[in-house]
């Protein structure tokens, strides 16, 4: 566990020293694409911080191989190269988009020659357990395209959900630390030495993204861009495919028995194949919300919009940080929650405890939708949103709301006197303007420059082109 931790340091040193001077060469070689208005900063954030990530990466690696209790990991396993090589090959596909936009074709046949890599070099799913038969071996042509698919799924929809500051990074450094504790288990409890790998690889990932969440939390100084999304959805799907087809169930001697007693024991023995889907549970959901969106609508299904599900959390009246906190919350519960039943799973109190927070979580979700009133004897402990509202006498009710219809009568009747004095005066209104003039929108000039861009995505999705559009109408948006 020391030399795990230790690993964990350094990685996590590596990068977040490295993160600063990535962040000046960006600046220096232009990697700032212009604000678009989809996306939630303000101004233009370099992005290439996934060359910090890749570094820390390589310095895990290096460290983890000159240690004495790790080394055996490389000695005995060709996947820590296998890991190494295709996250080189995904990590220069991400530079190169962060920097010159690549075609989704492109990216896509990358993250697949990535998997195929890995795949030749071993690491690769070679057989999953079934519950009541025990352990079904696969073709090579099966373990190949479950392995592929397995990639490309987990880099997307870490990549979709790249839409916040550290949202990202936090949600998958919340996933390794639970699949961190799955696979030690794995090893350390049963004594099964092909699980090393993944506890390893999920180490590694958290130090990656512990050590640039510093420079990525909002307001974030630098993005990670598509050359770290794709980077750590790489890592994450490692760990998984490594423990679910590199451990052998039978080693573990828990088919015996009834097809029901051996079907709980083997329990801990099924969560691979759902682990690595209850990981990245929110991604993945809002990868197949946005699929099918997209679809409904008559797009392309790697087309940016602004309807992902922290666009939601904005739209309902989150914060940027409480948006983010909340998927924290829900992934944390997700992969936890699992890796806990995994344990115990004949102790109902697990499944009891998830329901509560999850409650709790919804709690939280719907909060802005409504604005509970505190107490009399609370009010000046409150903020004043949540204070009552002093009541005055009848005779003032009445004149406020006489007053307010006044004014909402002013406020309806102000267009129409503005367009008859424009047409006095001989200039076009705004309903009279000639055929195929673009209307400008409310508050133009300078006022719409002190307008807050919309929230949005601040990376384009791994398999689609981002737009240039800094025009708000131009979003798909569905407000």
């Amino acid at each position: 566990m020391r030399d795990y931790l230790l690993t964990l340091c350094v990685t996590a040193a590596v990068t977040y020293l490295l993160t600063g001077p990535v962040r000046k060469f960006a600046i220096a070689t232009g990697a700032m694409p212009e604000i678009r208005a989809r996306d939630v900063h303000r101004e233009p954030t370099p992005r290439l911080g996934g060359i910090a990530m890749f570094f820390g990466l390589c310095a895990g690696l290096l460290v983890a191989d000159n240690l004495q209790n790790l080394n055996g990991v490389f000695e005995l396993s060709n996947e820590p190269r296998a890991l190494l090589s295709g996250a080189a090959l995904i990590w220069l596909i991400g530079v190169l988009d962060d920097k010159f936009e690549l075609d989704a074709l492109i990216k896509l046949g990358a993250q697949m020659i990535a998997a195929g890599v890995m795949v030749m070099q071993g690491l690769t799913i070679l057989w999953i357990p079934v519950p009541g038969v025990g352990t079904v071996s696969l073709t090579s042509g099966q373990g190949t395209l479950l392995t592929v698919a397995l990639v490309v799924i987990t880099i997307n929809a870490v990549n979709f959900v790249d839409g916040l500051d550290g949202l990202a990074a936090g949600m998958v450094c919340i996933a390794s630390a639970a699949f961190f504790l799955y696979a030690y288990r794995m090893w350390y409890g049963y004594g099964i030495e092909a699980a090393a790998p993944a506890t390893l690889f999920a180490a590694i990932l958290m130090g990656m993204c512990v050590g640039f969440l510093p420079h990525n939390m909002h307001p974030a100084r630098i993005f990670m861009g598509d050359s770290g999304s794709m980077l750590i959805g790489l890592v994450l799907a490692a760990g998984a495919i490594s423990v679910t087809g590199q451990v052998d169930p039978d080693a573990l001697k828990i088919f015996e028995g009834s097809t029901r007693q051996a079907t709980h024991a083997a329990l801990p023995v099924f969560i691979p194949l759902l682990l690595p889907l209850t990981i990245i549970a929110i991604p993945f959901t809002d990868l197949v919300l946005a699929v099918v969106r997209r679809a409904w609508n008559g797009k392309s299904p790697f087309a940016a919009d602004r309807g992902h599900l922290h666009h939601r959390l904005l739209e309902i009246g989150h914060s940027h940080s409480r948006s983010v906190l909340i998927m924290y919350f829900w992934s944390a519960l997700i992969a936890f929650g699992v890796v806990a039943y995994s344990v115990h799973s004949a102790s109902m109190w697990i499944v009891f405890v998830v329901l509560g927070l999850s409650a709790v979580g919804l709690v939280l979700l719907l909060l802005p939708r409504f604005t509970p009133r505190a107490p009399l004897w609370a009010q000046s402990f409150v903020p004043p949103r949540y204070r009552r509202r002093d009541r005055g006498d009848g005779a003032k009710g009445r004149e406020g709301q006489e007053e307010a219809a006044v004014q909402e009568a002013a406020d309806t009747a102000a267009p129409a006197t503005d367009d008859a004095a424009a047409e006095a005066s001989g200039a076009p209104s705004e309903g009279a303007r000639e055929p195929g003039e673009t209307p400008e929108p409310a508050g133009a000039g300078e006022a719409c420059d002190r307008t807050p861009v919309p929230a949005g995505v601040n990376g384009a999705t791994a398999l689609g082109a981002r737009s240039r559009s800094t025009d708000p109408r131009k979003a798909g948006s569905r407000r």
